[in-house]
Formats: structure tokens, sequence, C-alpha cells
């Protein structure tokens, strides 16, 4: 991978304590899966930022090796990958998504 595009999106990252790379944005997602992860957010009263990965192969291509994961979307929080949609979902029904949240509100 590019290390100017390894940068970046580290630096994105760090920027953003909840940023979720996905196809469209949080107003308008242009897949099911991103929607869904969108929807999923949305239920909790947090700010947070979406990249989209359409607008830029390369971020697009890069953030799947970058966190070594195949599909989009992908979700960090506090700089940690949490993980793509299925995860998103499991730890939403779970409400493990919460407790992360939670302590993210709270640190």
């Amino acid at each position: 991978m590019d290390k100017n595009l390894s940068l970046t999106i580290e630096k994105l990252i760090k920027h953003y304590p909840i940023i979720l790379f996905i196809k469209g944005d949080k107003y308008s997602p242009k897949c099911n899966f991103s929607k869904q992860a969108v929807d999923v957010l949305n239920t909790f009263n947090i700010d947070y930022h979406t990249i989209d990965v359409l607008n830029d192969n390369h971020i697009r291509n890069a953030i799947k090796i970058y966190s070594q994961w195949p599909t989009i979307p992908q979700l960090y929080i506090n700089q940690e990958f949490i993980g793509g949609i299925d995860i998103i979902l499991h730890l939403y029904k779970t409400f493990e998504l919460h407790e992360i949240l939670e302590v993210h509100i709270n640190s």
C-alpha cells in the first residue's frame, strides 16, 4: 500500500473518534450494508464521521489493506478497528456496541 495513503487513513482515524468507512455518506448510504451500519449508529445519540469510499478508489482499496478486512463498511472507535457490518450487527444485538460506545463517551 502507498505510504501516503496509509498516513492519510491513519490521520483520519486519529482525527475522528468514531469513523465509518462506507459507500455513500451517513445522509445517503449507497448500499444496503452501509445503510445498516448507519442505521445502527443512528440509534445512539453520538457524533460520528463517514468517509465515502466511492469518491476515491485508492482509499476504498487502501482501507481494506490497512484494516486487513476485505469488505466495506468498516467502523473505527477511538482508533480501534471494530469490524464490518456482520460484527457491527452482532455487537449491536448483544449490546456490546452499547458498552464500547459508553466507554468512548465517558473517556
